[in-house]
Parts: C-alpha cells; structure tokens; sequence
C-alpha cells in the first residue's frame, strides 16, 4: 500500500529474538530451516537436482505437548520434502535439527511436488516463447508478446495421451493493453498450453478456435477512477489502554482463551495446543485443503478443478499486511518464515494480523417489572491472514469469542477468473459481467481438519437430528418434535451429510467428564454452510476430490493423516485422502479422534462479482455445548463505552 502506517498502533514479532523456542510447537525459526536445509544437503536425494518443496515443523507427540512446562528444553525437528528438478518423485524426510542427523526417509518415485511460487513467471516465459502459442495469439490479432499474461493452473489428471509420467502445468491466458489495467477483462478465449515443469518443454498447445479478444477495459486501481464517490467519514478504532491479549514467542493468550500460533507454507495459518480457562477444546485446527471446480465443460475449461492448498500451498502466497487498510485497530503483526526451492528463508513480513474487534450485543434482559436492565457486550480475538492464489484473494479468520465459541470465516474475494465469448452468447455455464467477458459457474469447497481434545483426548461424536412426533396419543396437538443423538461409533458410520429437514448438527463430547447435569461435556459443530457438489464422483476430478462427497467425516488420530485428497496431490488419482483413511473402519468412540469438516460457497457468478469481487464470506463455528455449567460470561462486568456518543452531538 502507498498510504503511510501509523506505526505506533502496531507491533511485528521480528522485534523479538527469532531464534528464541517457547514452545514445542513454535513453528520453525530463520535459523532452523536454514539448519534443516544443510542436514538435508549432507546426503541430497536427488543430488545437484535436488529442490526443497516445504521445509515444516515436525510437531513432537502429544504427550511431550500436555508434558511440557515453560523453562523445559525443547527437542526440535523439522519434516522436509524435496524433489528433483529433472525426474518425477517425492521425498519425504524428517531432520533432528538438535543432532544434526536424518530421522526417516520415504521416498515416492511418481508423486510431484506443489508448483511453486517460483515457478510462476518462467511458466509464462517459457509459453509466450513458444511458437505455437505466439501463431496462436497472431490469429487473434496479438503481436506483442509482452502484452500476454498467463496464468499457472494445475493439470489434474485425465488420462491424455502424451501427458503420462510428466510433471505438467496447464495455462490460461489474457491481454494486458497498458500498464497496471486489469488484464482478466481480455481473455485470450480457446489458446491453451501444456508446459513440463521438468524439462520445461511446450508439449502442447491446444487451440480450440478463436473468440475475439474482449477490449473494454475494467479497472480497479485508484489511478483508473476518474470520478471517485465523496469519501465518508473515517472510523477509528482506538484501544487506549491498550490491547488485552499477550503473545509470547508464538504462545497467544487473551481473556479465558490460550493457543500457540503456527503457520505452514502449505496450510497457512495452523492452531496448536488451543484452551479455554485451562481446558482443553482442541489440540490442532487448520485449513487442509480447499478445491475450485468450474462447471464449464467447453474448450480448456473442463480443466479448472484445482486444489489451491494441496497443488500450490496457500501459505506461501501469503501476503504482507498493511496497518489501516488489511487490519483496522490496534494490531499485532508476526512475520512468517519459509523456504524457498533452494532452501533459503523466505521471510513474508506481518503475514498474521492479531486484534481483538467488538462483537455486537453478548446478552441482554430488560426486567420490565423493575424497568431494569443488564447488558453485556461481545468482543472476540481475531487471527487472520489473506493469500492470494492467482486472481482469487482468500482470507482466513479465526475469531475466539469470549463466550467459549471458535469460528472460522473465509473471505474470498480478488478478481473472478474470466474467459471470452460472443458478446450477449455467454452460454448456459457462464454469466456475462462485460460484454464478451464471462465468470464460469463454480465453487469453493474447503475441508477444515479439527483435531479435537474436548476436555481431554478421549472423545466421541454425537449426531443430533430433530424429528416431528408422529400424530397420535403421544402427540394429540400435533405439535410434538424431539431431538434424538447418535453416538457415531464407527470411522465408515461417522461419514456423513447434512440435512436441513432434520436440522442435523454434531458434537465432540468427552463421555468420562460430566456437566452438572450429568450430560458428558462438549462442543457443537455448527455447520452452516455446507455445500452440494456437482462434479461427478465417476469423473477424473470427482475421483481427485472424493472428500466432498461428506460433510462431516471422523477418523481416528493418525499424525501422517493430514490431507483429505492425500499428501501430494498434483496429477493425483484420488487414492490416500479421506475414503482411503475410513476404509480401516477403526473405532471412534472414546478415543483420540479427529473432525473433518467439508463446506465451502457455491458461486453463479453476478455482475457485481467484476472488475472485483466484493468478499463473500462462508465458515463454521465450534459452540461449547454443555462445556459450562451455564453462561460463561454471566461474571463480566458491566460497562458503558465512553468514547460513544450521539451522531448529531456537536464537535466541541
């Protein structure tokens, strides 16, 4: 951003020792991966060809967690994936970082690795050079090749000939007439390439017929509005006192809540060791895989199936926030460090924005007897971070109320991904938001990986449905309806749909502790916004994307168990993810179980979705259900805002 930071209301975590470790399950430090990295050089897999896809924490057992007191020293290892520059496969190692030594390897001859962000621009160098794609572009009128702006997307896996045994990227492509004017307004429409991310060869250009190229432009930056609207009066958040929450090292803590703050280049943001008041709610909460499938079966586009946290690794594109224009108030910022393909640190300053907002109305009673009344207001705690994945900006919350509640919010936002048509001919799959420029339909299917600890490791899962009575003695009036619970005590029981003529929710109770009335304590997933997918599960990419098929799946804790598609996922078969897990069928009753659940937005496009998108919002919430022994905020105290006041109150 060009606007000037008021750099006294926030605070970046590089102001602290980096290589300072106070907790195990602090992620890994400048200095540890640069460590890492030279264990892993001693004996190079795929010797001078050998690149670093992530460089990770190895998070130690839970046991060593729930042992752990602050002081205790602190064994460290990382999880190291590398690949070669030349061949296909996969290495997985794990490094001791304090003896300097490989734990474990394991390699995977045909996995690839997650495109990387360095990757991007030689991918576009390489397709505008080739000659088909320039032939390609001249039948549509392009002859500045500098003008051509291609965008990555991952191949999936479809079975064309001449594709087996390669690491491939297929490409889509736009026009940018002048600089810094929004490009996704020209699509180049039918001009598609298949580059090798190994040897770098153009092994295809796929030309499905020309569409002319859209030439009405679209902007959003400042520069190009040439009529702003009158600005509106500014709103400060101000904390005088300051803020409520500490964080040390990556141990964050605020009001009753406490929890250590990780991040990954392939999750993102990653929860640890999270507690309310001292009791366990969970042990580990993450984004683990989000997947984008379009509906338009015509030209390349059958293609757009991609899964943006298991094919690149959102993380990684994640970006540097800015004071007053990302984050409002007063912030905590915390850098993040990653790894580069060669194994350097790629440090993304202010990657995490921690604040605390006002939450509306608590609760509230107005005793009209004694015209009394008591109110309390809501604030939560705010941890966040926004990755953009090519034209798609994606914005993750976690919000921890004061109330005991946890909720996730994913704002996706950025610019649609576009393609030509026939101005006023946009087709059944699409909706035309500029003449001759179309948004495909589509959707945004994440799964959240919730690694429950309710009061312990010992939990289950109980399905609540509602049910009418059926007419008859017991139900006279017929106004008679019940809530009946399920306990789901199995991993294949335990894949299941929503439904909202039932009003089905779940939650993870721990059976061995009681609230006062005697009901096992717990929490609730309220799954709000569960979606229907479209793809067939038959097809390549349905096959790829199988976890969608649930809403709520449950396994039994397994640490290698972490991705619902599978652990390496460009070119996957769909093999390794959540069907694959169930299929042990392990009991999940009164165990150390782990939530997985599946939601996400459904998105016909509108026309107010361009030049950008306004966020759309989708999430869920975890909400103590019989955790307390009543309202856990009945003991705040009362307060009246000062600094609020009047609108039509006149400025001294």
């Amino acid at each position: 951003m060009s606007l000037a930071e008021d750099t006294t209301c926030c605070h970046s975590a590089t102001t602290a020792p980096t290589s300072s470790i106070l907790h195990p399950l602090q992620p890994l430090t400048p200095d540890e991966i640069t460590r890492a990295a030279a264990i892993v050089r001693t004996a190079p897999p795929y010797g001078a060809a050998t690149r670093f896809e992530t460089i990770e924490l190895l998070e130690p057992e839970k046991s060593v967690v729930h042992a752990f007191k602050p002081g205790m020293p602190i064994a460290r290892s990382a999880r190291v994936n590398v690949f070669s520059t030349e061949a296909l496969g996969v290495t997985r190692m794990t490094v001791s970082l304090d003896s300097g030594t490989i734990l474990s390897r394991k390699d995977f001859p045909t996995a690839r690795p997650m495109i990387q962000l360095e990757q991007f621009l030689a991918i576009e160098g390489y397709v505008r050079a080739h000659p088909d794609f320039i032939a390609g572009c001249a039948r549509r009128g392009i002859t500045d090749m500098t003008t051509v702006c291609v965008d990555p997307w991952s191949a999936g896996n479809f079975s064309i000939p001449g594709e087996e045994g390669r690491h491939l990227c297929h490409v889509f492509a736009w026009q940018r007439l002048r600089e810094n004017e929004n490009f996704y307004a020209h699509p180049i429409e039918g001009l598609n390439a298949v580059i090798d991310l190994k040897t770098w060869e153009v092994i295809r250009v796929d030309d499905y017929g020309v569409i002319p190229i859209p030439t009405i432009e679209a902007n959003y930056e400042r520069q190009f509005i040439e009529k702003p609207r009158a600005p509106l009066k500014p709103i400060n958040v101000t904390q005088p006192e300051g803020v409520s929450f500490k964080i040390e090292g990556r141990h964050l803590s605020w009001d009753k809540w406490s929890l250590v703050v990780g991040f990954n280049a392939r999750e993102a943001l990653t929860l640890h060791d999270i507690k309310y008041d001292g009791r366990s709610v969970a042990h580990r909460a993450s984004l683990v895989e989000m997947v984008v499938p379009y509906g338009s079966p015509d030209n390349g586009h059958f293609r757009k199936n991609v899964f943006d946290v298991g094919e690149y690794g959102i993380g990684k594109l994640a970006n540097s926030l800015s004071l007053g224009c990302d984050c409002l108030g007063a912030i905590e910022y915390l850098d993040v460090h990653l790894n580069t393909m060669n194994g350097e640190v790629l440090t993304i300053e202010k990657a995490i924005c921690i604040h605390e907002e006002d939450s509306g109305l608590l609760w509230k009673h107005w005793d009209f007897r004694t015209d009394r009344a008591e109110v309390r207001r809501a604030r939560k705690l705010v941890v966040s971070t926004i990755c953009t994945v090519g034209n798609y900006e994606y914005a993750l919350y976690w919000y921890f109320h004061i109330d005991g509640s946890i909720e996730f919010e994913m704002k996706a936002t950025g610019i649609i991904n576009t393609a030509a048509c026939i101005p006023g001919k946009p087709g059944k799959y699409a909706r035309e938001v500029l003449p001759g420029v179309v948004g495909h339909i589509h959707q945004h299917i994440f799964c959240a990986r919730l690694d429950m600890a309710v009061d312990g490791e010992q939990n289950s899962v109980v399905e609540c449905n509602t049910y009418a009575e059926p007419a008859g003695p017991d139900n006279p009036y017929g106004n008679a309806f019940y809530e009946a619970e399920t306990v789901l005590d199995t991993e294949s029981k335990a894949a299941r749909r929503a439904d909202a003529a039932s009003h089905r929710y779940w939650k993870v109770v721990n059976p061995n502790k009681l609230n006062y009335a005697g009901t096992p304590v717990g929490y609730k997933l309220d799954a709000m916004n569960c979606v229907t997918p479209f793809v067939s599960p038959a097809s390549p990419s349905g096959k790829r994307s199988a976890f969608t098929q649930n809403h709520v799946w449950v396994t039994a804790f397994d640490p290698d168990e972490r991705f619902p598609a599978g652990e390496y996922m460009n070119h996957s078969d769909g093999s390794g993810g959540l069907p694959d897990f169930i299929k042990q069928d392990r009991p999940i009753q009164n165990t150390d179980i782990v939530l997985w659940h599946v939601f996400g937005l459904h998105h016909p496009v509108r026309l107010e979705d361009f030049p950008v998108q306004p966020c759309i919002s989708t999430g869920f919430k975890l909400v103590p259900h019989g955790f307390f022994d009543g309202n856990p905020c009945i003991d705040l105290p009362a307060e009246v805002n000062a600094a609020s006041c009047c609108a039509n109150a006149t400025k001294a």
